[in-house]
């Protein structure tokens, strides 16, 4: 049986955290691939540093699309909220460095004669799902991100003026019977504009918009409270710490409490199934707890670079499951097509939905109308209540 009392520990990081800022560009430049050529394939990276940017990667799409890379990027900063010396939206220098795709990728992933189109690498990704929030997310990550969402449309909106668009927040909440209670510790580290605030004053910004986003009850007078630990935090961005696409892929999936295949997301098309067969097995394992077929679901999936059908489909209910676990493996099989081209179909992914995506993780999130967040749909748990 698992731990049914203890303490788990997530973080999450603002979109002004260097890594979100590179994160933010390269989905953008997916975007306008996917604007103008759904079928556009990209692989875009980015790192940011001190008043430059850098654009790299391969790309089969839109010409149009790359000369425009520029734009795009100081497009994302300005939206962000970088105007201070070191890194400026207006006065950063950007270079790109985009590519045509390896024509040995594309001979692999492309459909042809027979051949459907193939995974665009190998890999396994993970999905996980839980029943201890509404949105069937884990608590420690699902809240974290929402202190760091609150304060930056308070900072956009100009209710707090004195705040920068750097942050990161830490969330140790505490379990008892399985289920989250309370906050034991809370730390964030936020940029702020006015050299003169102190931890003390920060705190005193901060703490309403976080009490308010908070579950009533959470915060006591035992929480521990860590705001802007260090002291003063001006210089941030990328100015303070270069930042790289691709690596916060705990704080963009499960805060720690599930497995990750390893693979990021940003930057990548659909039919990179590092990015769109995670988001199917999230799906699956959202619809599996939604369907009350398990109170907690963790999903594999896994492919092989120019090949189809997954190489295998692995559930586990952790204990907590209404039937047998090879049952939900053969109805996942049965109610989704879980090709790269079945994804991108199911899902709608071929759309220029990324963007949105780079920050405050990419599960949990509320589906839109548009096809963003598609991944967080339901419309599969009486599908698979009454397969199994």
């Amino acid at each position: 049986m698992s731990r049914q009392n203890y303490v788990f520990t997530s973080e999450s990081v603002s979109e002004g955290h260097p890594d979100k800022v590179c994160d933010r560009i390269s989905d953008a430049v997916l975007d306008a691939f996917l604007t103008e050529d759904p079928h556009s394939r990209v692989a875009c990276e980015t790192f940011a540093t001190t008043d430059r940017v850098v654009i790299g990667g391969e790309v089969r799409g839109p010409g149009a699309v790359i000369e425009r890379v520029e734009e795009i990027a100081r497009e994302c900063v300005k939206d962000i909220g970088y105007e201070q010396d070191g890194f400026h939206w207006a006065n950063l220098k950007v270079d790109s460095y985009l590519h045509a795709q390896s024509a040995d990728i594309a001979q692999g992933v492309d459909a042809s004669g027979n051949k459907d189109e193939g995974a665009g690498d190998q890999g396994i990704m993970f999905g996980y799902a839980v029943d201890e929030t509404p949105e069937l997310m884990p608590a420690p990550i699902l809240y974290a991100h929402a202190m760091l969402r609150r304060l930056a449309e308070v900072r956009k909106n100009g209710t707090e003026p004195k705040l920068g668009p750097d942050a990161k927040s830490q969330l140790s909440i505490r379990y008892e019977g399985g289920k989250p209670v309370g906050v034991t510790s809370l730390v964030l580290s936020t940029q702020h504009i006015d050299p003169a605030l102190s931890s003390a004053d920060v705190r005193a910004i901060v703490e309403p918009h976080i009490r308010d986003v908070l579950p009533e009850g959470w915060l006591t007078a035992e929480t521990e409270w860590h705001v802007n630990p260090t002291g003063k935090f001006v210089i941030g961005g990328p100015d303070g710490d270069a930042g790289l696409t691709g690596r916060k892929i705990i704080v963009d999936t499960y805060g720690g409490a599930a497995p990750h295949g390893g693979g990021a997301f940003s930057g990548k098309d659909p039919t990179k199934v590092d990015r769109s067969a995670a988001y199917a097995a999230r799906y699956l394992a959202k619809n599996v707890v939604a369907a009350g077929l398990a109170t907690r679901c963790t999903l594999q999936l896994s492919y092989a670079i120019g090949v189809a059908k997954p190489l295998s489909i692995y559930v586990d209910t952790h204990g907590t499951g209404m039937v047998d676990e090879a049952a939900i493996e053969r109805a996942v099989a049965q109610a989704m097509d879980l090709t790269p081209r079945g994804i991108r179909t199911h899902l709608g992914l071929n759309k220029p939905i990324y963007q949105r995506t780079a920050a405050y993780g990419h599960f949990g999130r509320a589906p839109e109308a548009d096809g963003g967040f598609s991944w967080e749909k339901t419309d599969l748990a009486e599908v698979l209540k009454k397969s199994v």
